[in-house]
């Protein structure tokens, strides 16, 4: 059945602003004080209270527009955005829409080794809603009761509305978290999505490949707070869409919201056009006009982005793509590897060391790179230790776990475990003349023609040294001793 059809999703991305204030009055943004403390007459809305734009916010949804190479426009306006909701005290959302503040964008995303541009309709500004509280168990409408933290309320966000150019969940899942990261290099937000800072809704619509006239109606999922969950619910759309235009049924174009406890989505209400918002000017805000001075100094002062960045780890450290691509995904990560690169001049082995060792004790500990214990300069001191022979490089799987777990020095674990490793031949040649008598049908088989038996015989070896003997001595005084 998938043969027939071809997806079409398109995606829009709320990002809260790294700002200290929001967007239109002096309060903190601070993530998790308590419950409307932090409020004001503005974005509660009281009567006469007027809105004054943070510059801030501005410049930072600028330098999105400028990473994303959209088309920064000399002129654009706030509009007030009409929807009846609890947690919008206004009664309406400021936003923009008709002339908004970035255009005719596009990033790139890579997805199984092909490059793909994905365009970006527009970027705008508008200020974030208040959050709801639910009491009770189950879905939304299954609550006993909600009550309204306003905190969140005016916090600034921008919107990326992307085209619909993304004919996969792959897809889908490289554009979010390309968008991710440029945003995530160029500082002008976290984009923690456990705290609601970078927020998904996903359009999908399916249609005939063989008849383009052939399709459904889109539907939005909203409210997607992990890339896993988005590409999830897309996936569970996409089959929806296809069976039913396989039974020949027509979808209504509506809301859906995700369900992740069943993985299945479900109906919220009729999909709204612009229309039904009726959306007008903003009139107590002055239309923004940036000048392009201040713009360009902006686009001058970018910092290296994701793509640029991967193809200079390519280029300088003489890393593969995939290595490359891992490591500069995200900025704090890849800050790390060249701090490493500085103490260690070996790039290829300090990336090897860093994406296997490393992210693999990171995923088990939950954590992230700023959790790290192990600095560049101790990450150094242990593969110097490698190097001159003190411990093997399996014992240093050993001496790396603990250096990440307590933040000592691989030396100093060394000597509190006498981990060195043994080096002395005449130690060596007693181990193996050792195993070599307690082991005569292996050697048998070696003499007889069967190489696979000196691998057990190393490991029998390395088994009596408690893995300190040095390899590459125990592999060639095997030999010597077999084969005389």
């Amino acid at each position: 059945m998938s043969d027939k059809y071809e997806t079409i999703i398109g995606v829009e991305i709320h990002v809260e602003l790294g700002t200290k204030t929001k967007l239109f009055c002096g309060c903190s943004t601070d993530f998790g004080a308590e419950a409307n403390t932090q409020t004001c007459p503005v974005c509660l809305a009281m009567p006469g209270a007027l809105p004054v734009l943070n510059k801030k916010a501005l410049e930072f949804a600028i330098k999105a527009g400028l990473a994303m190479n959209c088309h920064i426009n000399e002129h654009s306006i706030f509009e007030r955005k009409n929807y009846f909701y609890p947690d919008l005290p206004k009664g309406y959302q400021i936003s923009q829409l008709r002339q908004p503040l970035s255009t005719n964008g596009y990033v790139e995303i890579d997805v199984n080794g092909n490059t793909k541009r994905i365009g970006i309709r527009r970027i705008h500004l508008e200020d974030d809603a208040a959050k709801l509280v639910h009491a009770g168990e189950g879905e939304i409408d299954e609550t006993v009761s909600s009550a309204v933290d306003f905190n969140r309320g005016g916090v600034p966000l921008i919107e990326i509305v992307s085209e619909p150019d993304m004919r996969s969940t792959e897809e889908m899942r490289a554009y979010c978290e390309t968008v991710k990261s440029i945003l995530e290099y160029i500082e002008v937000s976290d984009c923690d999505m456990e705290k609601g800072q970078m927020r998904i809704e996903a359009n999908i619509s399916v249609r005939r490949k063989d008849d383009h006239s052939i399709w459904t109606d889109r539907s939005e999922i909203k409210n997607l707070n992990s890339i896993r969950y988005a590409m999830r619910a897309v996936e569970y759309e996409i089959e929806r869409h296809r069976k039913a235009l396989e039974e020949g049924k027509t979808l209504s174009m509506e809301t859906r919201l995700f369900d992740v406890n069943r993985n299945t989505t479900r109906a919220m209400r009729g999909k709204e056009e612009a229309h039904d918002y009726r959306y007008f000017p903003e009139p107590d805000l002055v239309p923004i006009e940036p000048s392009r001075e201040w713009v360009n100094e902006l686009l001058h002062n970018l910092p290296e982005l994701p793509h640029a960045r991967r193809k200079r780890f390519i280029d300088e450290y003489g890393l593969p793509l995939h290595d490359a691509t891992l490591l500069t995904t995200d900025k704090k990560f890849a800050n790390y590897f060249e701090e490493c690169v500085k103490a260690y001049d070996k790039p290829k082995v300090v990336s090897n060391w860093i994406l296997n060792e490393l992210m693999a004790l990171m995923s088990n500990a939950k954590q992230t790179i700023d959790d790290c214990k192990i600095t560049p300069e101790h990450f150094a001191g242990m593969m110097k230790l490698i190097d001159n022979g003190t411990i093997s490089g399996k014992i240093a799987k050993t001496v790396f776990e603990d250096m990440f777990n307590t933040g000592k020095t691989a030396e100093s674990i060394v000597k509190e475990k006498g981990l060195v490793q043994i080096t002395d031949e005449n130690e060596i040649i007693k181990v193996v003349e050792q195993v070599i008598a307690e082991n005569p049908g292996p050697v048998q088989d070696y003499k007889n023609g069967g190489t696979k038996a000196i691998g057990f015989l190393v490991g029998q070896v390395m088994k009596a040294t408690k893995g300190k003997a040095n390899p590459q001595l125990v592999n060639k005084i095997l030999t010597e001793k077999l084969q005389s």
